[in-house]
């Protein structure tokens, strides 16, 4: 995904309230920015840090400009969980997801319970692949982790993609890692230990777990390359 006018750089202050952050500008100006991100933001919302920005055309808004990435020590980190899923629908897309080859139709938001959504389903032929994406901003150690926060949403995910494998569907589990300093990908049981018990008890029945890097920077995020994710 290239970004289609140029991000804005500032210095974050802090961020609170969940989805907003205060950051100054490079012109010396303290403004308020929209923070679409619902984890916590571990290890990427360090005050002083470097961020990009992006402005809305959409003049309503109050807070035109979104808090797109924050600079760590090695690299870049996608935080606008907003633009995970279009980032990896794009990858599949245009045949960068070895595991997801030959797509003949993408649909995005599906019903699969009454109380549940995932995020894609894939069709190749007659075969139907269940796909929930999660965004992974963490990494500690060379390792990817994800989440930075308990999820209980996020564990109910992996139960209804586990439901999809009994039912003759294939059904996957993807982390978009959104930074470049991360070898290899685990769940961060140290944060929410149910998620990484239910994540291996999906796995040994059938929901693949799949990890890919973006490439990224102020110009563009490209999700492009696979990583190894832990032996169940």
């Amino acid at each position: 995904m290239l970004f289609e006018t140029p991000l804005q750089a500032a210095t974050l202050i802090k961020r609170y309230k969940r989805f907003l952050a205060d950051v100054t500008t490079d012109e010396g100006k303290v403004i308020t920015v929209y923070c679409p991100n619902t984890g916590s933001m571990r290890g990427c919302s360090a005050p002083g840090s470097r961020v990009m920005l992006s402005t809305s055309p959409n003049l309503k808004r109050k807070y035109p400009q979104t808090l797109e990435m924050v600079q760590g020590d090695k690299t870049w980190i996608g935080v606008n969980t907003g633009l995970t899923n279009t980032l990896v629908a794009e990858a599949i897309l245009e045949g960068r997801i070895q595991e997801l080859q030959g797509i003949d139709i993408l649909t995005r938001e599906v019903t699969v319970s009454k109380s549940s959504r995932l995020d894609l389903l894939l069709k190749r032929g007659d075969e139907k692949i269940y796909v929930e994406i999660k965004n992974c901003s963490l990494v500690e150690d060379g390792w990817a982790m994800f989440p930075d926060a308990v999820t209980a949403r996020g564990t109910k995910h992996l139960k209804e993609l586990a439901k999809i494998v009994e039912q003759g569907h294939r059904g996957m589990i993807f982390f978009c890692i959104q930074r470049m300093d991360a070898d290899r990908f685990r769940p961060a049981a140290h944060i929410d230990q149910l998620y990484a018990e239910t994540l291996a008890e999906v796995s040994k029945k059938g929901v693949q777990i799949v990890a890919y890097q973006a490439e990224i920077g102020p110009e563009s995020i490209i999700v492009n390359k696979s990583i190894p994710c832990f032996r169940t």
